[in-house]
């Protein structure tokens, strides 16, 4: 933007106002990338929840309905079902053939197991596949077509679609092609229902969705013998129940998946060599079709045409490829090529289905080609990206909760000890400093708070010169500091003006100007209670001493916003502060009240720009020095929280990035030996940890607690996560016990957590990402209005 100046002529933007416009162009974009990485997430957790059958999951099993709609010649008709022009029409398997079938699969335990058998024993098998498996393990599938073994549709999430909406039928269809198109490049013409058995089963319900599929294109298969090994009754009981009866053909039920089948991997070669022994061939369902058809053509004595021997039953028009991304159905066949009457003209895909040879144990198979492929292979991928990544979420969940649980543990054991230890009758930093000290505050724009600031000071039972450095303020700050302690009478007052360079050159203005040799910081919104600067200058008595922490307070608590901060200071800041000063490896002096040594601020190179988190710059710093830094919990003052949500988001960003900055200027901590060195060996690694580390992955926490509420379990769900409340309130009482606050505003952490912590973590991922992506940022100011006056105002 330009400005106009006094004469009325418009002037360039400054460099200063360039790099903050183009900061805030930048802004939006990173804002909306961390919603669309939380967007992804919660996506990927979706899809893995839909391939587990916890999203969208129907356990419903219809039994006991009415068949009185279902054709009697269905109902007594053989266990193949199409739909030759527009009639049903049912299929037996011939005279001492078994069409071996299985159920439920693949699995990656038992699948490879049973065509390992089938392979030694040169049987082919027709399997019925869950779509969501075949997403899950396609390289079991694509091995199982180029054994020569055929493959057919058992739903996507294996519904009972008598239950379910023509469009749920629809999706359960075409996303099991998809994913057959993804795995092994083809789609297929056979459906087996799930909880099907033989068509005397078909009642009022169901019948219906088989008629609709059956215009589409659909082979509906069922079962002559079940093996019943799902219920797991011993080998021989398996094979007992698998054998026809006087050597009639049989479509036999297996399940190479849905459960423990080390008795059906025991009963199949078993069963396997005594039928063969018994005169008994096996094929496929597509292989049972053809002999048939090619029987009944004999019997009226019609000529198969050319490639009709080959493609019959199911094979249909090989060249149509299934439209499953469009809602097209399998080849979009007619009814006569669907079963058996059209001509074979093209190339089905499978074992032998390269040069238009057609396999004809696999004729139910189409190729897949164009979007339907491209597609598929879009699933598999999606699919791939979502099993690798839920269970490793799941590990950084655990990881994150040991963190989260670890990090409540050690602030309880060492807030505990540093209070027992600072509040003895009996400890002393020393012979009591009486000395004065300099107060200098950096000010910009501060006309709504500066009066009450000096007013605090002028009531500080510490001797100390002030030094306002008001930093190219447009709002007269100076002359209201100036009005303000001359009505006040106080004569200690200094202000310096400056051009506008920014809070670290203001306050390195007021160092180089300090008269005495210990200089307190303090924002120019903050007020101190009377007796802060004396307490917070105390632990100077020890002269290794470098910097004291003070005990910022949240003064506008009386909002939603302010209450929830005046919990997170209470809680997160000063049981932190007690820790790290235990740990003898405290992060930041706040910007709010702050105490140094001058001689120590000026050795380590004063207040830098580098970072937008000066004050944890310089506290590493002065670790990184040799001087030790400490927490003075008497020592307090309130400070102004932002008012606003905008606000609070532009203030916390501004410190995670920052905090990053400073960490990433000091990564050479991490070698540094001796005294020195101890923020890089415990400091550096805790902050990374619990600063950085588990607030990003957090959000898992509460992403995984929602999925659960709705998809899993709400009340066990419910339960983890009021429990993990209770942990946190825990902390938080015993954090407001210390610092002597009111347990009331404890009422508002419940709605803290739904909310602002929620903020908090997507601040901190925008953060990474400007991070990552090589943003800078500048010190931003924020909006004030002065209504945190003298401590008793705020009490």
């Amino acid at each position: 933007m330009t400005t106009t100046s006094s004469r009325g002529r418009r002037r360039a933007p400054t460099r200063i106002s360039r790099a903050a416009g183009k900061a805030a162009a930048l802004q939006k974009p990173r804002v909306i990338l961390a919603l669309l990485l939380l967007l992804a997430l919660t996506s990927v957790m979706l899809l893995d929840g839909y391939l587990r059958a916890e999203v969208g999951g129907d356990q419903r099993v219809r039994t006991g309905a009415s068949a009185s709609k279902v054709p009697e010649k269905v109902l007594d008709g053989g266990p193949i079902l199409t739909f030759q022009g527009g009639q049903a029409t049912t299929l037996s398997v011939p005279d001492k053939t078994i069409a071996l079938t299985f159920d439920d699969g693949p699995n990656p335990t038992w699948t490879p197991q049973v065509l390992k058998i089938l392979e030694e024993y040169d049987v082919p098998g027709t399997f019925f596949l869950v779509g969501s498996m075949v997403s899950r393990y396609p390289s079991i599938v694509k091995d199982m077509v180029e054994e020569g073994n055929e493959v057919g549709i058992h739903t996507f999430t294996h519904v009972d679609l008598s239950y379910q909406s023509e469009a749920r039928v629809d999706r359960e269809m075409e996303q099991t092609q998809l994913a057959l198109a993804g795995a092994a490049g083809i789609t297929t013409t056979l459906f087996r229902a799930p909880y099907s058995s033989e068509t005397d089963a078909i009642d009022n319900y169901s019948w219906p969705v088989y008629k609709e599929l059956g215009e589409d294109g659909y082979t509906s298969v069922f079962v002559d013998t079940d093996s019943d090994d799902w219920k797991r009754p011993g080998v021989s009981k398996i094979i007992e129940g698998a054998t026809p009866e006087d050597g009639e053909g049989a479509s036999v039920l297996f399940h190479d998946a849905g459960g423990e089948r080390s008795q059906t991997i025991k009963a199949l070669p078993e069963y396997i060599k005594k039928m063969k022994a018994a005169g008994y061939t096996f094929t496929t369902i597509s292989g049972v079709t053809q002999e048939q058809n090619a029987a009944a053509r004999q019997a009226t004595g019609q000529q198969p045409t050319a490639g009709a021997t080959a493609a019959a039953g199911t094979a249909g028009t090989a060249t149509a490829g299934a439209g499953a991304a469009t809602g097209e159905q399998p080849g979009n066949l007619t009814n006569g090529e669907a079963n058996g009457t059209g001509t074979g003209t093209g190339t089905a895909a499978g074992n032998g289905g390269t040069g238009g040879t057609i396999n004809r144990l696999q004729a139910a198979h189409r190729e897949a080609t164009g979007v339907t492929l491209y597609e598929g292979k879009a699933l598999i991928a999606a699919v791939t990206l979502a099993e690798w990544t839920v269970p490793t979420l799941s590990v950084g969940l655990m990881i994150v909760g040991v963190a989260v649980m670890g990090r409540f543990g050690m602030m309880l054991i060492l807030a505990r000890r540093h209070y027992r230890k600072r509040n003895k009758r009996r400890f002393s930093w020393g012979p009591t400093v009486t000395r004065p000290v300099s107060v200098i505050v950096p000010a910009y724009n501060e006309k709504e708070c500066i009066a009450n600031t000096l007013k605090s000071l002028a009531k500080s039972t510490h001797p100390i010169e002030i030094i306002i450095v008001d930093d190219g303020s447009d709002d007269d700050t100076s002359e209201i500091s100036r009005e303000a302690a001359r009505a006040l009478g106080m004569t200690n007052v200094r202000v310096i003006r400056q051009e506008n360079a920014g809070k670290p050159a203001a306050l390195n203005n007021g160092v180089r100007s300090a008269s005495y040799d210990i200089v307190v910081m303090m924002d120019g919104d903050t007020v101190f209670e009377p007796d802060a600067v004396f307490h917070l200058v105390q632990p100077f008595a020890d002269p290794n001493v470098g910097a004291v922490a003070g005990n910022a307070k949240v003064g506008n608590r009386d909002t939603i916003i302010g209450a929830w901060q005046h919990i997170e200071y209470v809680m997160g800041f000063n049981l932190d502060r007690r820790m790290y000063d235990l740990l003898r490896c405290m992060p930041t002096i706040p910007g709010a009240i702050g105490a140094f040594r001058r001689e120590a601020v000026l050795e380590v190179g004063g207040m830098s720009e580098d970072t937008l988190a000066e004050d944890t710059d310089i506290t590493i710093a002065m670790h990184r020095g040799g001087w030790q830094v400490v927490y003075q919990e008497h020592a307090k003052a309130w400070t102004e929280a932002p008012g606003s949500l905008k606000q609070l988001w532009s203030q916390r960003y501004r410190w995670s990035y920052g905090t990053m900055q400073a960490l990433w200027k000091h990564r050479k901590s991490l070698t540094d030996k001796g005294p020195s060195g101890r923020f890089g060996r415990v400091g550096m690694p805790l902050v990374v940890l619990f600063q950085i580390i588990t607030p990003v992955f957090a959000p898992l926490i509460d992403v995984f607690t929602i999925y659960s509420m709705i998809f899993v379990d709400f009340q066990a769900a419910l339960l983890a996560w009021l429990a993990v409340l209770g942990v946190q309130l825990g902390c938080a009482a015993y954090a407001f016990r210390l610092d002597r606050e009111k347990y009331r505003y404890l009422l508002m952490m419940p709605l803290q957590q739904l909310a602002y912590r929620q903020m908090m973590y997507l601040v901190l991922i925008h953060s990474c990402i400007t991070a990552l992506t090589g943003g800078r940022l500048r010190w931003q100011k924020l909006k004030r209005t002065g209504e945190v006056g003298t401590p008793a105002g705020v009490s």
